[in-house]
């Protein structure tokens, strides 16, 4: 047994579109780490890569959701993977409660990280929607 917070931040960015950053910790020992900037369509944030991962894996898409008294993420049929351990995932995680949003206490430190920075580039760069 070993203690783990999973940790999922929504920041917006501009009107239509939204940072996120998701670091989740599993039973197995995996992991998922995967940061962002997603584009708001409806009640859901959608996180498009433009070319596939890495490995020649299917291109990244995450949306960003609630259900009931959830947070959902979900890649569907597992486009994400790359940013997950073997036997982590981001289909249809929704383990984290509504009910323990709180604010960011620490968002010129969460501003200043290399996750946000390299997030607002790419999308900048026209490397996601």
């Amino acid at each position: 047994k070993y203690w783990s917070d999973d940790v999922v931040e929504v920041v917006p960015v501009d009107s239509t579109h939204a940072y996120f950053r998701a670091e989740l910790a599993f039973y197995n020992g995996h992991s998922c780490s995967i940061a962002g900037v997603a584009k708001a369509v409806g009640n859901k944030l959608v996180y498009r890569e433009k070319q596939a991962s890495y490995d020649g894996g299917p291109t990244c898409r995450l949306t960003i959701t609630t259900k009931g008294k959830s947070l959902l993420l979900d890649d569907g049929d597992g486009s994400c993977q790359s940013y997950c351990g073997a036997r982590g995932s981001l289909s249809g995680f929704d383990l984290i409660p509504l009910s323990s949003k709180r604010p960011i206490g620490y968002m010129a430190r969460l501003k200043g990280s290399s996750q946000f920075k390299q997030a607002i580039a790419d999308w900048k760069a026209g490397k996601n929607d």
